[in-house]
């Protein structure tokens, strides 16, 4: 792979992601078994789990072949949610757990993510040596050295249990409604709130990887907020792909999204004395009005790049149990050693339940500034930085916003655009603010605007 005419790492912010069978082709898989065995050694046993996408069992194979070819063995999980693969990479003491899905992304994509034995994602010198490993020859084993492939029927029965144990219970008689994106959590997610003894209506809860986040899901949540009001549930549950993310909407219909979610846990658990350091990690992309509540209830709001891996590397450096981002990624490290959509669910109907609130006056308070994002396709993702011209209408669209807004010009960690982020005490001022420099950006780099949206 190259950008802009330098090779490209091949592991970006969350694993490696392309279009399945063009960049992310079962020949590189094949060798990035081979190599992950190479670099962890020994013959141990790697556990592979999957989201719905028509290629994972394609990319499956693939993967586990050279693993075995590398000596290691091989124990399907099947389809489940990222967050399961780290718990039981983790529970099961395994050397890696792999989890084949794109997440939020259309279905012609793919991802690889890797965990390792304390289920966390192998940090980037761990991945930058199985990247060096790639192509070389390493060991051929033979005969009775050869991996093997076998399933782990249990897995999601392990997982669910897990779910189950922690101290998070919704109130009685909670009706919820689940989107489950024909993804990764169709089947465990009804199981789950139906084993909490709620009543569960399930949207999108089908094996479908011809469907994976068309128009459903945590990324279009309008079919979601239809069907809460209309069953008059107390709380409706987005998730993507594979459920490492979820986006709330309150029984009025309304949004509830990640930064909405961090700021109701976070008030939740600092009047509780439970939020260690008074402290909440999220991304230079949450909103400006998570840092003003936060602000309000004596709470210190910590900024990083965008990625949940530099979420929690922050969090682990500050010692914080509470972070995430505004798509609805959220970590309770406390709980878990990755964002977890189910977990969070988990902890928004218990706070309901305990605060005897509706959502909607959980969130009440949250001012959001209108927010304006504009994505510039590019031909290469970093030459704007080197840009003189780009980097002078930059500067002066952050002194025109000073004090009454912000802007973030940064580059996608996964697709060929750099993303133009203005926020605005007026709709209409992050608007032109964010027009200006997406057409200096597309002048001198790029193609068209790739897309907009919008928020508040």
């Amino acid at each position: 792979m190259t950008e802009g005419g330098r090779a490209a790492r091949l592991f970006g912010t969350d694993g490696i992601r392309g279009v399945a069978n063009r960049d992310l082709t079962p020949e590189l898989l094949l060798q990035v078994g081979r190599a992950l065995v190479a670099t962890l050694g020994g013959d141990g046993v790697y556990l592979i789990g999957r989201d719905t996408r028509l290629s994972g069992p394609m990319l499956e194979a693939a993967i586990a072949a050279g693993i075995c070819a590398g000596g290691g063995h091989v124990e399907r999980v099947g389809i489940l949610p990222t967050p399961a693969l780290a718990f039981l990479t983790r529970r099961l003491g395994r050397p890696g757990g792999i989890v084949l899905s794109a997440s939020h992304n259309p279905i012609e994509d793919n991802g690889v993510k890797l965990f390792g034995p304390d289920g966390f994602k192998f940090p980037d010198d761990v991945e930058d040596r199985i990247e060096a490993a790639l192509g070389t020859n390493g060991p051929h084993p033979a005969g009775a050295e050869v991996g093997g492939v076998r399933d782990l029927p249990q897995a999601e029965d392990l997982y669910l249990d897990y779910l189950l144990g922690l101290s998070l219970r919704p109130q009685p008689r909670l009706r919820v409604v689940v989107d489950c994106a024909f993804g990764a959590a169709y089947r465990i997610a009804p199981r789950l709130w139906q084993a909490r003894g709620a009543e569960v209506i399930a949207l999108h809860a089908e094996a479908d990887g011809a469907r994976i986040n068309v128009g459903c899901g945590s990324t279009h949540p309008a079919q979601l907020q239809q069907a809460v009001v209309a069953a008059d549930a107390q709380v409706g549950f987005a998730h993507d792909g594979d459920a490492d993310r979820v986006i709330a909407v309150d029984e009025r219909g309304g949004i509830v999204d990640g930064d909405v979610i961090m700021a109701i846990c976070a008030r939740y658990l600092a009047a509780r004395s439970a939020l260690p350091g008074g402290v909440v990690v999220a991304t230079v992309m949450s909103n400006m009005g998570l840092e003003r509540v936060l602000a309000d209830a004596g709470i210190r709001l910590e900024r990083t790049r965008v990625g949940d891996r530099y979420v929690l590397e922050r969090m682990q450096q500050l010692g914080a149990t509470l972070g995430g981002e505004q798509s609805g990624h959220l970590i309770f490290l406390d709980r878990a050693t990755t964002g977890d959509g189910l977990v969070t669910a988990l902890h928004l109907a218990h706070i309901m339940r305990e605060t005897e609130q509706p959502l909607s006056q959980l969130g009440a308070g949250f001012h959001r500034f209108p927010q304006v994002l504009r994505n510039v396709r590019v031909a290469d993702r970093g030459a704007w930085e080197e840009d003189a011209e780009v980097q002078a209408a930059i500067n002066a669209a952050e002194e025109r916003l000073r004090r009454r807004g912000r802007i973030l010009v940064r580059a996608s960690g996964t697709e060929p655009l750099v993303r133009v982020m203005v926020e605005a005490e007026e709709a209409e001022e992050a608007d032109g603010v964010a027009r200006t420099v997406a057409e200096v950006i597309t002048r001198r780099h790029g193609g068209p605007v790739a897309g907009e949206s919008r928020a508040g």
